[in-house]
């Protein structure tokens, strides 16, 4: 056994984080970390400056193409909230009442499915499309599935069980023509594939900052298109307009309620430096490398089954497998303690997937890759698995 740790489970967290988010963190607390917006004091200016500049920095890497051409989106409406989950149940819970519609996908995450079975309970109504064989959501089902009271159609940009990418553009142009809001949940995408929302028609993004934005944990938000429209759901205090009875409803304040995690925004701004400077075309190519690494040796390793189609070019680098004689849970344990390679093992959160792939209740070994592993630890990945899955092939045992 080695002594490194093989650390292949970034679409739960990207660890480790570059060393400049750590270092700019821990600088800009001892500095001003002080409540920004609240006081005129220059700490305050100074933390008020950097969440303006993280804003703004977040709305030009998912308005791609109106940065570009110079027509700059309000910063503003990129909104902070705790994480994906946070951001997703106050779209959802701001946007739908008893009557009202939702489509959404077999793909979700429980940040999806557990919001929307809780309304249905309060009368709202929900369409589940199911992926194809290639866990490709189909845009026509999509159409097909909206009504006249559909309000929104949800969808999960990257599976986080089999990595699958959907074609975000697509579904955007049946939600444009149709007048349904549509909502991508970007958790497992944000900072790792190029995402526009201006071209995909997309009118809230949901993401977190601590998986492929290189940020902490506890920090993510929403970036609201310019004709988005979400009821206000959590109010309070806000730093200015102190004297006004009701929330405010212009942007950020709309949607951000109390006092912000400074620290977190400021370890998010610092990751989505890195990938600027890295490159997020740079870090997708070398995570794909190394998937697709990955995937070949799995498909030549007896007894182990994937669970991810084969298409590098609608993909993000993760993949599921299950072993041949063993509970994914058991898999996960020896190659932890024997190979110290770290995956996640169960459902990941997405029942549904499971459900569609055969492999509930007790689900799968996930390995995903980020943007500090290499090729060593693919081979290092591969070889526990073989161990493990050479322990039970026909014969070894009675």
């Amino acid at each position: 056994m080695q002594d490194k740790v093989i650390y292949l489970d970034n679409a739960a967290t990207s660890f480790p984080k570059p060393d400049a988010v750590h270092e700019f963190m821990g600088n800009f607390y001892r500095r001003c970390g002080v409540n920004p917006g609240r006081t005129g004091c220059d700490m305050a200016i100074e933390a008020e400056e950097m969440v303006l500049a993280t804003r703004t920095k977040l709305s030009a890497l998912f308005n791609a193409s109106l940065w570009a051409n110079g027509d700059k989106k309000d910063p503003n409406r990129l909104v902070f909230t705790q994480n994906a989950t946070a951001g997703l149940n106050m779209i959802l819970n701001g946007t739908l009442g008893s009557g009202d519609h939702v489509v959404t996908t077999h793909l979700e995450h429980n940040s999806v499915i557990r919001p929307i079975n809780h309304l249905v309970k309060a009368g709202v109504n929900a369409t589940f499309v199911k992926p194809g064989s290639d866990g490709l959501v189909d845009p026509e089902e999509i159409r097909s599935a909206i009504r006249g009271n559909t309000k929104l159609v949800v969808v999960n940009h990257a599976s986080n069980v089999t990595g699958v990418v959907q074609d975000i553009a697509a579904i955007g142009v049946v939600c444009k023509q149709s007048g349904a809001q549509f909502v991508v949940d970007a958790a497992q995408t944000a900072g790792v594939v190029p995402i526009d929302m201006w071209e995909s028609d997309v009118d809230f993004l949901v993401f977190t900052g601590h998986k492929g934005l290189m940020g902490p944990t506890g920090i993510g938000g929403i970036c609201v298109s310019d004709t988005a429209e979400v009821t206000t759901t959590v109010w309070g205090g806000t730093g200015v307009k102190s004297a006004e009875p009701y929330h405010l409803q212009e942007y950020p304040f709309r949607l951000e309620a109390g006092t912000l995690n400074v620290l977190g925004i400021a370890g998010l701004s610092a990751g989505v430096d890195w990938i600027n400077a890295v490159g997020i075309n740079s870090i997708h190519r070398q995570e794909m490398e190394l998937i697709e690494l990955l995937l070949q040796g799995l498909t030549e390793i007896d007894g182990v089954t994937v669970y991810s189609p084969c298409q590098s070019g609608n993909r993000v680098a993760i993949c599921s497998i299950c072993v041949s004689g063993y509970d994914p849970t058991e898999v996960g344990m020896f190659l932890d303690v024997d190979h110290n390679v770290i995956t996640r093992t169960g459902l990941q959160c997405a029942p549904l997937v499971h459900d569609l792939m055969g492999t509930s209740p007790r689900g799968t070994v996930r390995f995903s890759v980020g943007p500090f592993n290499t090729a060593n630890d693919i081979e290092v990945a591969l070889s526990g698995v073989e161990a493990v899955a050479r322990e039970r092939r026909p014969g070894k045992h009675n």
